[in-house]
């Protein structure tokens, strides 16, 4: 056990706890700029099985923000790689890679054989499907994001208020790492303060950051408060291609410069839906798709203006239009 022996000093680790993280299994979803730490740091602490979900190939763009890929492994799977250098680094840890994305059709399952998921993707859809699968299975999650100079990290779930609670609508413009840019240590510090917060609730250290919320600005300050009693938010939420019916009325807000396929053969392609457009009979669902789902989002919270049936979000990232 030398590997541990600094972790293991600790009080709060101590051979009992060191024994708890090699038979604890932690979901990871998303192997790159928050991912990258945070596996790195489970790994070496010893973490038993970690399985690693992402579909995504290796860019040059990634480079300068997830320094665990190098110009060779540029076009290959980000998971699979990953999941090779874990092995060198660790070989007690078993990472298990997942080229997928993640989708309402898979994410109960992916949560239920975990002890603990992080949310590593930074996509509105897999944060909200997380932390609704979450919730619901009483799973801890830990999710962050981040964009240019700053970010945020926080643990919900596991007993704690869910995300919906923190953010009732999701938060931001829809700017994203490629067309507002970002810095690579920013990405690192979030995704290592995931892999922090994971470990104490993998170790069960008092005070619990299930419940917390870590903001830090661009000028370097962090701040943080606890919303341990925030209540739940509704909200919209998403469903998977194969949760679709016949009878709903699919909207579809990409033009088609933009998914020259629509989402489904008879959806309606109404970009600026939500505050006008068409209205199904009572009884009916409306679907909204987008690609990232915010888009869709935002046109639920227009709709409910003036519909009171059910809504529900299709995010289409990731397929091949």
């Amino acid at each position: 056990m030398s590997r541990y022996a600094r972790q293991m000093i600790l009080p709060e680790v101590g051979p009992e706890g060191q024994a708890r993280l090699g038979a604890a299994h932690v979901l990871i979803v998303g192997a790159g700029a928050l991912g990258v730490p945070a596996l790195q740091y489970l790994t070496g602490a010893g973490v038993g099985q970690i399985t690693l979900v992402d579909a995504d190939g290796i860019e040059a763009t990634n480079l300068h923000r997830q320094p665990l890929y190098r110009m060779a492994d540029i076009g290959r799977p980000k998971a699979e790689v990953a999941a090779e250098v874990m092995a060198g680094l660790n070989p007690e840890v078993r990472v298990t890679p997942l080229l997928d994305w993640l989708t309402p059709a898979n994410a109960a399952d992916l949560v239920t054989r975990a002890d603990l998921v992080l949310d590593c993707a930074d996509s509105y859809a897999a944060s909200y499907i997380l932390s609704d699968v979450c919730f619901a299975a009483g799973k801890p999650l830990i999710s962050a994001s981040a964009l240019g100079l700053e970010g945020y990290v926080g643990g919900y779930c596991g007993g704690a208020p869910s995300l919906r609670a923190v953010f009732p609508d999701p938060s931001g413009n829809g700017a994203t790492c490629a067309t507002a840019g970002v810095l690579g240590p920013v990405v690192g510090t979030l995704g290592a303060l995931q892999a922090q917060m994971a470990l104490r609730v993998l170790l069960g250290i008092a005070p619990s950051p299930l419940g917390l919320f870590i903001r830090m600005d661009a000028d370097l300050r962090f701040s943080q408060f606890r919303f341990d009693r925030a209540p739940e938010s509704p909200g919209p939420r998403f469903i998977a291609r194969a949760d679709l019916r016949a009878s709903d009325l699919v909207i579809d807000l990409r033009p088609e410069d933009e998914a020259p396929v629509a989402a489904t053969p008879d959806a309606l392609r109404l970009p600026d839906y939500g505050a006008t457009g068409l209205l199904p009979d009572p009884g009916r669902r409306i679907v909204i798709a987008c690609r990232s789902g915010l888009r869709a989002w935002r046109a639920a919270n227009r709709l409910t203006g003036r519909w009171s049936g059910d809504i529900a979000l299709l995010a289409l990232q990731g397929e091949t239009e």
